[in-house]
């Protein structure tokens, strides 16, 4: 139940803000939107304001925003305005109506990653500064305390958090006796520390500090730590094309699962999983295949560097071929997604 929840609330915020990356540029452009709906299939509940159609229907996968002029027929109650169609806007227009979608998604990514910088921080990974004791191990029962600076390990001198685990590793017994200073006083903690079989290292249980950014530090931090993984993104997505990594994509059903893992695990960790979805699903729709937005991309910028259109008949069969070949890839995923879990 928690990761139906969790799933529905992560596509339902990916696609509303997806769609209305859309809407804001439709509606900037003065290109007339006559339905904004979430979801496919049925109509379960709409209402109509201002001209526009806000609609929930039945199957919560997806969304769309209907525009005067696109390929969709128009309903009865629509009241079109041919003035404002999009085929008329000239070809940047379009392209930053099309583009808005995943503008928007990378925007939320970035906000949201940006809060955490903020509200949550990071761990402090330099600094050998205890953040957390973990109960039943050894350094729970030797006294360590949140905020102690390791001074040194068995006389082996510690500046940075790296070099406590390959202190641990390189000492050869369990007796061990840690020097912190703790607001200002330097106080011993002497125990054992086992080695662990399983781990193949001593495990003294302690995890670093966390650091909280300002806001306008975060801000900027978030842009570095969005364009780190929309890198690692697009770099992993080649490597799975040119068959130097192993494809391991997860469809619905494996999203669903992992938002749950994620909910499961806090808010904060459910945070960071909706940032990297929205950071996904931003790349990938503006990769240049038919049926994605930066298939659609694709002919608007050879149109901006032509100034001719490409024959719309054809755009569109290449985009209806490219959705044909997008549903097949998710109906294979999502097999693969229910047999994974069923094994």
């Amino acid at each position: 139940m928690v990761s139906l929840a969790a799933f529905l609330l992560v596509i339902g915020v990916c696609v509303i803000i997806h769609e209305g990356g859309h809407y804001l540029a439709a509606v900037w452009r003065n290109v007339q939107v006559h339905e904004f709906a979430f979801g496919m299939g049925p109509r379960l509940f709409s209402k109509r304001r201002n001209g526009v159609l806000w609609a929930v229907r039945a199957f919560p996968i997806g969304g769309f925003v209907r525009l005067e002029g696109m390929e969709d027929e128009p309903l009865p109650e629509d009241t079109p305005d041919p003035t404002r169609a999009f085929p008329l806007r000239k070809a940047w227009e379009r392209f930053a109506i099309i583009a808005g979608g995943a503008f928007a998604n990378i925007v939320l990514a970035w906000i949201l990653t940006a809060l955490l910088l903020a509200c949550y921080g990071v761990l402090d990974t330099k600094s050998p500064v205890v953040g957390n004791v973990m109960p039943d191990f050894p350094a729970a029962q030797m006294g360590a305390q949140t905020g102690d600076k390791i001074l040194s390990i068995n006389g082996e001198p510690i500046s940075e958090w790296s070099q406590i685990r390959t202190t641990f590793q390189e000492i050869d017994t369990d007796s061990v006796t840690v020097l912190v200073d703790r607001n200002g006083t330097t106080v011993s903690l002497s125990g054992t520390v086992p080695y662990n079989e399983d781990q193949k290292a001593r495990l003294w249980g302690i995890q670093p500090s966390r650091t909280k950014y300002s806001p306008l530090k975060a801000a900027a931090g978030s842009l570095g730590y969005c364009w780190t993984m929309s890198v690692d993104i697009l770099r992993g997505l080649w490597q799975m094309l040119t068959g130097r990594l192993q494809a391991d994509v997860a469809g619905p059903v494996g999203i669903a699962v992992m938002a749950g893992d994620a909910a499961r695990q806090g808010f904060w960790t459910f945070i960071t999983f909706l940032a990297v979805i929205n950071l996904n699903l931003g790349l990938l729709n503006l990769l240049p295949l038919p049926a994605l937005d930066g298939g659609r991309l694709v002919f608007l910028f050879g149109e901006m560097l032509s100034g001719r259109k490409f024959p719309e008949k054809w755009e569109n069969r290449i985009h209806i071929v490219g959705f044909a070949l997008l549903i097949a890839l998710i109906a294979f995923v999502t097999w693969k997604d229910i047999a994974r879990l069923m094994g």
